[in-house]
């Protein structure tokens, strides 16, 4: 596999290529080649959301990701029984734990660590034992960077939609205030010790703002980039948000 130190990783989620496919059933369009198009794109990771309704991957899905990669997966998942199983049977290079309501339309918020720091510890535990690299999807926020930390999570990855969301409204101040908050709490996950990555709803419009943080280490995109596939094909859409990526990084 590549060396990747020193730059900044982007991760393509490939979530709602299944989407797509699962509008109509059968086997097309197919996330594992849309995996293999964003490797040769530039991507430095796959991400895959296995969620409890199966809504968009699937178990084969996963299956499938797991044989053909050549880039690491990144396997998001529930705190459930059922998921820990289903990645202590792949044990994918990164687990990423999110919160996950069966009517939400897409992850709205970070997961609560705070407040359940006995149950995830015990429940990440053994993925970790199992060589997976364990990630929790959190706000940028103090108290839940802390919790994640102690519940022995070797990377967060910081929830960027509230950034994204101000952005599209035009709340201009807001939006600043968010980004800067997010550049604060990287700073402040580095410190200690963890490894910083952020996503949810980035563009071409805000990757800029984010990708700049020194501390940020991953970029995980992907509902924007599966979107303008569609006008510009995938492997050009991937490649134009490597290049904007690389020169706010630069």
């Amino acid at each position: 596999m590549t060396d990747y130190a020193g730059r900044l990783r982007l991760g393509v989620n490939i979530d709602h290529v299944a989407t797509v496919r699962n509008a109509r059933g059968g086997a097309y369009p197919d996330p594992v080649r849309a995996a293999r198009v964003a490797e040769e794109a530039g991507a430095d990771g796959i991400t895959a959301h296995l969620r409890e309704d199966r809504r968009h991957i699937t178990d084969s899905d996963i299956d499938r990701l797991v044989e053909a990669l050549n880039v690491p997966l990144n396997f998001e998942m529930a705190a459930t029984d059922e998921m820990q199983a289903i990645a202590l049977r792949h044990k994918p290079h990164a687990v990423c734990i999110v919160p996950e309501r069966r009517e939400e339309r897409t992850t709205e918020g970070g997961l609560e660590v705070a407040r359940d720091e006995n149950r995830l510890a015990h429940f990440i535990a053994p993925l970790r034992e199992a060589g997976c690299r364990v990630s929790i999807f959190i706000a940028a926020d103090r108290a839940q960077i802390d919790a994640a930390h102690r519940i022995g999570a070797q990377v967060i990855e910081l929830h960027t939609g509230a950034y994204c969301d101000l952005h599209a409204e035009g709340k201009v101040d807001e939006r600043d205030a968010e980004c800067a908050r997010l550049a604060e709490m990287a700073t402040y996950g580095h410190s200690l010790g963890l490894e910083v990555h952020a996503g949810h709803g980035l563009t071409y419009d805000t990757v800029a703002p984010v990708a700049a943080f020194p501390e940020v280490m991953e970029l995980n995109i992907g509902h924007f980039l599966i979107g303008e596939a569609i006008f510009r094909g995938l492997q050009p859409a991937i490649a134009e948000m490597r290049r904007l990526m690389d020169a706010a990084r630069a």
